[in-house]
């Protein structure tokens, strides 16, 4: 797989090639020049990112009759923007299904503000695998019951909003200026792969799968006992909501002791998730992943090798976290997550904003 690498030395100031779409399937995310702040700092491109943000959710909202915004906007400040899940349950929030195909046409351009067309994609192929659910199971699956919600008053720091709904959950939070966080970002699939109906051979999160099992095939013996953490899977991402903490230290096999070929394969990973944003965000988020040093990551895997059975992988950064289990419904059943275990919901910059309001 072709892929242009994540390698600081080659762009000391986080500069990178040009973008040039994401239309070819196997080409990875390739991203726009920029300049980068020290870590975590605010850069010219994030303030240009809020402003479009704001915009857009602005925008959506003035589409809304008085009743939908009321449900639609959610103080900043409640439990709920916290709240996040991926289970089918009740939310708050506006539906799709309660909107208007203008607002619904407001809530995609607000989406495409985060996302790149990828990322939509991915979206778009949670919905349809909902609606796959629903020919099997009947009206409870609904691909039209995901939930946008507004946090707080756009372009008014903080502020935020989320798009959830069974087996989707990304969570926007612009904290503080010229930052944009895009995490807790959970996407899942089930089926994992569509066996018949017009989806037929649909596996909205298989590449992610394939390069996993490329990596491990490209391993050496001794590194690949290194790579595997645990026999069995673990039947459920391990970073499920409020579960941080059980994760402990980053364990299985360090980048720091892949070659090139089997670390590229790991940035690629990291890609699937990282390279479905607004390329703006993208190019944030690398800079993010690299200043943590690749080195110190680590990719773990559990569960037997052969295609077919219960597994689970994980990359595990200092911070970055990106994990995929497939064990549910004879493994055709996919839950996966990137996690900021420090930045997600904006919690870091949304510190430091609280601190300074104190002082002033």
């Amino acid at each position: 797989m072709p892929h242009d690498g994540w390698h600081p030395h080659d762009h000391p100031h986080g500069h990178a090639h040009h973008h040039h779409g994401m239309r070819h399937p196997k080409r990875r995310m390739v991203l726009a020049a920029a300049t980068f702040l020290p870590f975590g700092g605010a850069n010219a491109q994030t303030v240009d990112a809020a402003q479009r943000i704001a915009d857009a959710a602005n925008r959506f909202l003035a589409g809304l009759d008085d009743a939908q915004r009321k449900q639609a906007v959610i103080a900043f400040d409640s439990g709920n923007r916290l709240d996040w899940h991926y289970i089918p349950r009740s939310r708050r929030g506006l539906s799709l299904g309660e909107m208007k195909p203008a607002q619904r046409e407001t809530a995609q351009a607000l989406f495409a503000t985060v996302l790149n067309e990828r990322g939509l994609q991915a979206v778009e192929n949670v919905r349809i695998v909902e609606g796959v659910l629903r020919e099997q199971q009947g009206s409870f699956r609904d691909p039209d019951r995901y939930y946008v919600s507004i946090f707080g008053t756009p372009g008014r720091f903080p502020w935020g909003w989320r798009l959830e709904g069974h087996h989707l959950s990304l969570n926007v939070a612009l904290p503080a200026a010229g930052h944009v966080s895009a995490t807790p970002f959970f996407i899942g699939s089930h089926p994992a792969t569509v066996r018949d109906g017009p989806h037929k051979g649909l596996r909205p999160l298989g590449p992610a799968e394939d390069l996993a099992r490329q990596l491990m095939a490209s391993l050496t013996e001794e590194q690949r006992r290194s790579a595997i953490i645990a026999e069995r899977s673990f039947g459920e991402i391990v970073a499920s909501p409020g579960r941080e903490r059980d994760l402990a230290q980053p364990a299985g096999l360090a980048l720091s002791a892949m070659d090139g070929t089997a670390r590229n394969l790991v940035e690629a990973l990291i890609d699937r998730f990282v390279g479905a944003l607004a390329p703006d965000l993208a190019a944030a988020q690398k800079q993010r992943v690299i200043e943590q040093e690749l080195g110190r990551f680590r990719f773990a895997w559990a569960g037997p090798l052969a295609p077919g059975q219960a597994h689970y992988f994980r990359v595990h950064g200092p911070v970055t976290l990106i994990e995929h289990d497939n064990t549910q419904n004879n493994a055709n059943h996919i839950h996966s997550v990137w996690r900021d275990l420090t930045a997600d919901f904006g919690n870091d910059a949304l510190a430091e904003h609280y601190r300074r309001d104190r002082h002033r």
